[in-house]
């Protein structure tokens, strides 16, 4: 190897090394909207966000977090309003919601009744106090409550009960929501 191809390479390596720095969480920021949440990174894209495109995504969530953790799902909501808003997307035309279903119904009840019942503090509360409040939707399954002894007051506030998370999701199809595959 010349010396005029090692310094190529060592610039090479160098390069690649300083692109790396932000590699894997220390890429990842918080967001404009909900910036405790839903940390993103920016992204170099080839896939243009059609201007004035409205986002009706429904997304589906069945295991609780770990008692005293915020559920990863709740997370990717946040991720989700917080990479497209930074990437242009008006607020107003984001419209989510999140069907829950399983051990995840734990996660969406009152403060008491989570500590009864987990033993330690729902750190989930607030974020989903949080998220509603920018109009995202709740909609807990039924069956999956009956199962869990979950009743309808000790749930959080805006959080709505459905028959099961089976229907909740053919009313989010019926109206004109896409589900998101993960």
């Amino acid at each position: 190897m010349s010396k005029a191809q090692g310094l190529g390479f060592i610039a090479a390596s160098l390069l690649l090394c300083s692109f790396n720095l932000m590699a894997g969480s220390e890429a990842f920021k918080p967001g404009v909207v909900l910036p405790q949440y839903g940390k993103i990174a920016e992204v170099e894209t080839s896939v243009t966000i059609p201007k004035n495109m409205k986002f009706k995504v429904v997304f589906d969530m069945s295991k609780a977090a770990e008692p005293g953790k915020v559920n990863r799902s709740l997370d990717t909501l946040a991720r989700f309003i917080n990479m497209h808003v930074s990437n242009g997307v008006a607020l107003d035309d984001i419209d989510l919601m999140m069907v829950v279903h399983g051990s995840a119904v734990k996660d969406f009840t009152l403060e008491k009744f989570y500590q009864s019942i987990q033993g330690k503090p729902n750190a989930n509360a607030e974020l989903i106090d949080q998220l509603s409040k920018i109009g995202v939707k709740f909609n807990l399954c039924g069956q999956s409550a009956a199962y869990y002894d979950v009743s309808l007051p000790q749930l959080l506030p805006r959080v709505d009960m459905a028959l099961s998370a089976m229907t909740a999701h053919a009313i989010a199809a019926k109206e004109g929501y896409s589900l998101n595959p993960f």
